[in-house]
């Protein structure tokens, strides 16, 4: 399949259109407008500091249903010490700081670029970008952020400066999207250990099914 090179117009070719390794599209920007419209089609942005933006609908997909989010015993034991603090939304810049440091799975180097970060960041003084952040000790541990639309919740990124701080972040986004009768979180990529956590592989087609059906629903705006 080719791939498509964008301009202006806010546009994306159909996903299905991606090719073998899930690469559907080059260029255009990181408007709110433009990212909006890329996660309500089964698009995200991915790419490294120097590159044009890459728009990409990978085959299979990875997605977390909250029902099957997998807690450790050790996890379990940890989270009931409750030696920790768990925030949404108190510190989403230190957040995507953090998660730039952290190289993303198949890349060499920070794939947030300053552009995405200034990007998320207006996302989320819009409301759609959430962040959960762990404290130990007062001082910022772990965390992830994502963005949210309709009952779906698009997980971006996750950073863990003390053990299992990431893992324990995840658990109470789940936990807050079982309450809110959240369809799933698209977790993107196939990793060993999103896997590990109850993550799995489902087709382009049914994802976008899903998509489809879950957008139905309001979206849940401002601070969590």
């Amino acid at each position: 399949m080719p791939v498509f090179a964008l301009n202006e117009q806010l546009i994306f070719p159909d996903p299905n259109l991606s090719n073998e390794h899930g690469l559907l599209a080059v260029g255009g920007d990181l408007s709110i407008e433009r990212l909006l419209f890329a996660y309500s089609n089964g698009i995200f942005p991915w790419y490294s500091e120097g590159e044009p933006v890459m728009w990409w609908s990978p085959d299979p997909r990875m997605i977390l249903f909250p029902e099957n989010f997998k807690v450790s015993k050790s996890l379990r034991q940890t989270i009931r010490n409750k030696n920790f603090e768990a925030r949404f939304d108190s510190e989403f810049e230190k957040v995507i700081e953090y998660c730039s440091e952290v190289p993303r799975f198949g890349q060499d180097g920070t794939w947030i670029t300053e552009d995405m970060k200034r990007a998320y960041i207006q996302l989320y003084k819009e409301g759609f970008a959430h962040s959960v952040e762990i404290y130990v000790d007062g001082t910022l541990a772990g965390g992830l952020y994502g963005i949210s639309l309709g009952k779906a919740f698009f997980g971006e990124s996750m950073f863990y400066n003390s053990p299992d701080a990431s893992k324990i972040a995840l658990y109470y986004l789940v936990e807050k999207l079982k309450e809110w009768k959240f369809d799933f979180i698209d977790a993107q990529i196939e990793t060993k250990h999103l896997k590990s956590l109850g993550a799995e592989l489902i087709s382009r087609e049914k994802y976008l099914n899903l998509l489809k059906n879950t957008l139905k629903y309001p979206t849940v705006k401002g601070k969590w």
